[in-house]
Formats: structure tokens, C-alpha cells, sequence
């Protein structure tokens, strides 16, 4: 989020490597379904989960973009039992500078990576405030130069704070569209450009919730849960589960 003191580039570096397209290769059949398919997908999952929301749990924009900066690498459990106490002191970026990193360490010890992490949060903390008058920004390229903030957690806010009809791809989503599939594609930004052409307009806005928690609780990694998907008829994955 005028500049007087200057952020190092080597947490900016630092944060880009956390935040880094997953690169992958793909197993799934060969052609993409078509569109109806994609549509019929898309019904089903909204018919089962009208409302989705972020598992992870925050108070405003500037908690959000915390949450995902920590979250790289991490569980949602996780990040939440950490961001409880913290977000219950420092919910504002001033607040945030206040405590200072020593403290933000603290608090976030048990979430991976959690030097770097800390060391990102006050230095995003800091832009917001020298540079956005504390205030989270609304768009994506006010987002990704901040540290530890890539293309998917700039997504995440966009969508989640700012209702923008972007879908950030994280390991699970990334799994779901090449097993179906939906995309097919070695990298998280490559799906994600897919996906925001071919999902229809009705459900782009919350395509990402959808996608997120089916690929965490029925299209899991290692034995997805085939007997309990609402669309295993319209799934071309070839290594099903019975």
C-alpha cells in the first residue's frame, strides 16, 4: 500500500518467493468439458453452498490481506488460532507498526515461515500507511508491490474485500481444474486466466470459495472422495476413486 523511507528489496524478494505460481505437471484427460458442462458444474456447487465464504477469519481489508500474507504455506487453522490474539490488538495498519515485528513474530511463531512473514506484514503495514493513508487499496497493482503479496493473494483480496470477480488459485484450486478438467495447465496463473474467461458471469464473483473447499473436502489430494462429488458424472479425472 509519499515514500520517506524506502522498503528493502530484499523483502520484496522475499515475499515474491512465497507467493510464487505453483508449477506442476498436470494429470488429468486430455480436452477441458465444454461449456454447458462448465455451467452445470458451477449450478451444482452453488446449489450445495448458496453462500460461500473465506475460511479464514478477519475484521476489515487490512485483516484479510494479513490472513492471506500468512497463509502462504500454511493451514487456515492455523493462521486463524495465530491472527485471533493478534487481529483482537492490531487491526489496522497503525496498530500493526505499533507492536512492531518482534511482536508480530510473537504472535504468528507457530505458522511457517513466520520470520519472513513478520517482516513482510510491517513492511506492507508501513507502505499502507505512508502511502495509502492506511487504507488497503483496490487494485492489483497497488497490492502485488507489496511485500509478501503475489498474484493470488492480491486476488483474494480483490475478491473477498472488494467483490471483484477474480478467482485466485491456490494448490487445491489449481488440483481441481486440471482433474476435471476445467483448464488445463502447468501454473496457477495459467489456470487462473482460464478460469476467469470460461466461468460463466453468474458465478464468477464466487467461483474461488466453490472451487477452494470442494478440492479441501471432496476432491482431496492423495483419495479424492468421489462417492460423495455432486458432479462425478460430469468429472473426466481418469484415476477415480470408487
Amino acid at each position: 500500500m509519499a515514500r520517506r523511507k524506502s522498503i528493502s528489496t530484499r523483502n520484496s524478494r522475499v515475499g515474491a518467493e512465497l507467493t510464487a505460481p505453483i508449477v506442476a505437471s498436470v494429470d488429468t484427460a486430455p480436452e477441458p468439458v465444454g461449456p454447458e458442462t462448465v455451467a452445470e458444474i458451477f449450478a451444482r456447487l452453488r446449489a450445495g453452498n448458496p453462500e460461500p465464504r473465506a475460511e479464514l477469519e478477519y475484521r476489515n481489508p487490512f485483516t484479510l490481506l494479513v490472513a492471506v500474507v500468512l497463509s502462504a504455506q500454511a493451514t487456515d487453522r492455523s493462521v486463524n488460532l495465530a491472527t485471533a490474539p493478534l487481529f483482537a490488538i492490531a487491526d489496522t495498519p497503525e496498530k500493526m507498526l505499533a507492536l512492531g515485528e518482534e511482536r508480530v513474530r510473537d504472535f504468528i511463531r507457530t505458522i511457517g515461515l513466520f520470520n519472513t512473514k513478520a517482516k513482510n506484514v510491517i513492511a506492507l503495514s508501513k507502505i499502507l500507511v505512508e502511502q495509502h493513508g492506511g487504507a488497503v487499496p483496490c487494485s492489483r497493482e497497488a497490492l502485488e508491490i507489496l511485500p509478501g503479496v503475489g498474484t493470488k493473494t492480491a486476488s483474494v483480496v480483490l475478491n473477498v474485500a472488494f467483490g471483484v470477480e477474480t478467482i485466485a488459485v491456490d494448490t487445491h484450486i489449481f488440483r481441481v481444474a486440471n482433474r476435471i478438467p476445467l483448464v488445463v495447465a502447468s501454473t496457477t496463473d495459467k489456470v487462473q486466466a482460464g478460469l476467469e474467461v470460461i466461468v460463466p458471469a453468474a458465478y464468477r464473483l464466487n467461483a474461488h470459495h466453490w472451487l477452494i473447499l470442494f478440492g479441501r473436502y471432496i476432491c482431496k489430494a492423495r483419495r479424492p472422495e468421489c462417492s460423495l462429488c455432486p458432479i462425478n458424472d460430469l468429472c473426466r479425472y481418469p484415476s477415480k476413486t470408487l
